[in-house]
Parts: structure tokens; C-alpha cells; sequence
């Protein structure tokens, strides 16, 4: 059974930093494109930054200023590095992935990692 695990997220100070991790746990054939997106209290997901298979790297507008997203492809794993965080980042991180296995491309969701940014 193929699952993103997510790790790293928790309680932070402003202006501090949190790295996240998402890993593919199980049997695939390849990774197409991986990423994380954020829901906070009341409101919608949101994207945030994903990487493709050929490296690509967008970012939602202004958010490679304080977010990088980055990959080890031999781990089958994406991290999200968050710098100056903000109140206003407090949400839950999710980490989708588009998947090729057996043959057929899927999106999978992990379970989500709440990132709390508070004094």
C-alpha cells in the first residue's frame, strides 16, 4: 500500500524556522511531481511549492522569499524548509504527490503536520 509520511512539523516562535519531510512509503514505479500545500482554520487548501519530475520548481507567488521546497529523488522524499515564519503561517501542511504505479498516475495526500507558529 503506497503512503506519504510526513514529518517535522510543531510549535514554533516568529521568526523561526521548521524543515518538513514527506516520504513515499511503499512499492512504485516512479515519482511525477511532489509538493505541499496548507490549510488553515476556516479556510481552503492552499498550494504552496511543488517539484516535477524534471526538477521544476514552482512556488505560489511570494512564497520562495521564506520557502524552499527540495527533494532526495534516491529516498522517494520532499522537504519543505520554512524560514521567518509568521503567525499567519499556523496551519496543517500537507504533502500531495502525483505517483506513477503499476502503470497509472495517482495522487495521493498525506496525513497532514501542523505547523503552530506562536509566542
Amino acid at each position: 500500500q503506497v503512503q506519504l509520511v510526513e514529518s517535522g512539523g510543531g510549535l514554533v516562535q516568529p521568526g523561526g524556522s521548521l524543515k518538513l519531510s514527506c516520504t513515499v512509503s511503499g512499492t512504485i514505479f516512479s515519482v511525477y511531481e511532489m509538493g505541499w500545500y496548507r490549510q488553515a482554520p476556516g479556510k481552503q487548501r492552499e498550494f504552496l511549492a511543488l517539484i516535477r519530475e524534471n526538477g521544476g520548481t514552482p512556488y505560489k507567488n511570494n512564497m520562495k522569499d521564506r520557502f524552499t521546497i527540495s527533494r532526495d529523488t534516491g529516498k522517494n522524499t520532499v522537504y519543505l524548509q520554512m524560514n521567518a515564519l509568521k503567525p499567519e503561517d499556523t496551519a496543517v501542511y500537507y504533502c500531495h504527490a502525483v505517483l506513477v504505479v503499476a502503470g497509472t498516475q495517482t495522487n495521493y495526500w498525506g496525513q497532514g503536520t501542523q505547523v503552530t507558529v506562536s509566542s
